[in-house]
């Protein structure tokens, strides 16, 4: 294999509107309600379905402030990118260090979960034996380019779409049947009711929707960018905000006394039951198996792309992670190195601990992202007005607040990992500019546009 300098850094545009909505839904996917609802349930005091709604507003004004910053920055490296061109180098660093924690625990979770289901499956094959398989078999998937991804993805969506339409005509017919079946309490019971209660639930149903930003790190990969990506990003965000209210507020009719879930961790699985027996049981628990298998592919691509524009910008090991492979225009350094991270992390990290800390870099990023809309149309550009004051000021402001009211409701755990983590890129930024004495601008070559 020759040196990986000479080989081209670009990607080959093959993506256009269908396909990143197709990769959205799958990066989140359709079913994301099913392993959370006991606890989103639960911690809401029965009012899942007003927090999806919630955490849907605070998704939606971030997926705005996305599309924005897409049309004006369409490269691989994301919110990295956004910010290092509109707030500052080291303010990137940092935003692209901590999504890079939430890119890299998102394919993590999924190997993790879907290792530790079928150990329980198949108890003869070890754990340690399954986490590597998985691992294999996603790093496999995106070696061989984004066609063959999505290919995979509409195959996962199908199958994940069939469960979700099952469960949800079953549910309707199970109510449609029951005298108190269809109610306004998911939304609202005066009698448990706490806004405290209902936003703690909301910064839980914040994690189902995580996702829609890694369609911005395939701007490389589309081609139309301006145009797609911004779409792609908040018609994905649409959609599955109502799949998840829809299932949630379903989930909780069938059974609205959040006190008495068998198993909280697998509290769908019983509604499941309820709503149409064993074989949407069966289902249900194969989908999910499926779902994370999904959304940990999809998730390796971003996390890749990602290493891509930060290895491109010199920040990370530049001949390394610029690498794209001649034939499937995939970074191929990049997907391996997720792929390692996610066997190592399978093997010494829990679920629960990797669950806790994803939250960290995904709202961070947001935070920052929104606040890239007011610097770079508001301030900059000074596209201002009743029209830029409401699309540049008004919108990722509030984007910005909400996410900050759910990032400091995050957990200790989360937020002890997310300060390591940080720590940890902050020395190693110190140790690439010599103790910040060199500007992190002249690292990047110049055919790179740092403007």
């Amino acid at each position: 294999m020759s040196a990986p300098a000479e080989q081209p850094r670009s990607f080959r545009p093959v993506l256009g509107l269908p396909g990143l909505i197709l990769f959205g839904i799958a990066f989140i996917t359709p079913t994301a309600p099913f392993p959370v609802f006991g606890i989103v349930s639960s911690v809401s005091r029965g009012h899942m379905a007003l927090a999806y709604i919630f955490a849907m507003f605070a998704m939606v004004l971030t997926a705005l402030s996305y599309g924005r910053m897409s049309a004006a920055f369409p490269a691989a490296g994301s919110a990295y990118t956004f910010t290092r061109r509109s707030l500052h180098p080291i303010l990137g660093f940092a935003t692209g260090w901590t999504m890079l924690l939430d890119y890299l625990l998102i394919p993590m979770l999924s190997v993790i979960y879907i290792s530790l289901t079928a150990a329980r499956l198949i108890p003869e094959v070890p754990y340690a034996a399954w986490i590597v398989l998985v691992a294999f078999l996603i790093t496999a998937a995106n070696l061989f380019g984004l066609r063959i991804t999505n290919h995979a993805n509409l195959v996962m969506i199908v199958i994940m779409s069939v469960s979700v339409i099952w469960f949800i005509v079953a549910a309707v017919r199970v109510l449609n049947g029951s005298p108190d079946g269809f109610t306004w309490k998911p939304f609202y019971n005066p009698e448990t009711f706490s806004l405290s209660a209902v936003m703690a639930g909301t910064s839980i149903a914040a994690f189902s929707y995580l996702g829609f930003d890694g369609i911005s790190t395939l701007a490389e990969d589309t081609r139309d960018p301006r145009r797609d990506i911004g779409r792609a990003t908040v018609l994905v965000c649409l959609i599955v905000a109502a799949l998840f209210v829809v299932q949630a507020y379903l989930a909780q009719s069938l059974w609205p006394d959040f006190t008495t879930y068998p198993d909280v961790d697998t509290a769908f699985l019983d509604v499941s039951r309820l709503a149409g027996g064993d074989a949407l049981f069966s289902l249900v628990t194969f989908v999910l198996l499926v779902a994370g298998l999904s959304s940990a592919v999809a998730g390796q691509a971003s996390a890749s792309r990602l290493l891509f524009g930060m290895g491109r910008d010199h920040l990370l090991p530049h001949k390394i992670f610029t690498y794209i492979h001649p034939r499937f225009s995939t970074p191929t350094f990049g997907v391996l190195s997720v792929g390692l991270v996610s066997v190592v992390g399978g093997l010494y990290f829990s679920f629960r601990l990797a669950a806790e800390a994803v939250n960290f870099g995904a709202l961070f990023g947001f935070m920052c992202v929104n606040l890239c809309v007011v610097q770079h149309y508001y301030v900059r550009n000074a596209e201002r007005g009743a029209t830029g004051a409401f699309r540049n000021l008004l919108l990722p402001v509030a984007g910005f607040l909400v996410c900050l009211y759910v990032f400091v409701n995050l957990s200790s755990t989360a937020l002890w990992i997310g300060v390591i983590w940080c720590t940890a890129g902050i020395i190693g930024l110190a140790l690439r500019t010599r103790g910040f004495r060199t500007e992190l601008d002249a690292l990047i070559p110049a055919d790179i546009p740092v403007e």
